[in-house]
């Protein structure tokens, strides 16, 4: 019974992942990236989410929260991919979405970077955990009520692991078809800047939803 209600709540985590504003993050934060980067990013991304659930779990266990306080989680949710599509748009309108490709032992390769001046960080990681952290506030109420967690049985760690697999599951996937992406039509200024405004805009339509809804 146990194996069960696991396998359900994994199942579960899986048609969670397939919400817009999660696959829409994942592609503004996984585009232009390279293979380790942009699988790196989908997995944190997951395990912020899971993490985020499991911490307002066990809060709402102890404590009771008004339900329109936990609706301000998904004011947050959608003031975060709105903040996302306008910061990837100034980006574009800027010029401040870099390409530039160099030869390695024979091979091309093509780096592509946020700046005037080419620089490598791994704030992007940092911050793909960060905003599956905060957006997993912003579903945590559906998320419970959906899983029974509010009411009767406890939020373990088991819950939570399988939830996240079932999200980190469609993530990867998801994360693959970005690297496709990358791999194949990143190749010109033109087409970075085609796709970052697209996606800007994806995020501005998904936020906007989110928030009349």
């Amino acid at each position: 019974m146990e194996n069960l209600s696991l396998l359900l709540i994994f199942w579960y985590g899986v048609l969670h992942a397939f919400g817009p504003d999660h696959l829409t993050a994942i592609a503004d934060f996984s585009i232009g990236k390279n293979k380790k980067k942009t699988m790196l990013i989908t997995t944190l991304f997951a395990i912020g989410h899971g993490m985020s659930l499991f911490i307002f779990a066990k809060i709402l266990e102890y404590y009771h929260i008004d339900e329109a306080v936990l609706g301000y989680g998904d004011l947050l949710s959608s003031a975060v991919i709105l903040s996302i599509g306008v910061y990837l748009l100034f980006m574009v309108a800027t010029d401040r979405i870099q390409l530039h490709k160099h030869i390695h032992y024979g091979k091309e390769h093509i780096h592509i970077w946020f700046g005037k001046e080419h620089a490598h960080s791994n704030t992007d990681t940092t911050s793909a955990f960060t905003i599956g952290a905060l957006m997993g506030i912003g579903g945590v109420r559906g998320m419970l009520i959906t899983l029974g967690a509010i009411e009767g049985q406890s939020v373990d760690f088991m819950m939570v692991l399988a939830f996240t697999l079932g999200v980190m599951a469609i993530f990867v996937g998801f994360g693959g078809v970005i690297l496709y992406i990358n791999q194949n039509l990143l190749n010109s200024k033109q087409n970075l800047r085609r796709v970052f405004a697209t996606a800007g805009v994806i995020s501005l339509v998904v936020g906007s939803n989110m928030l009349l809804g």
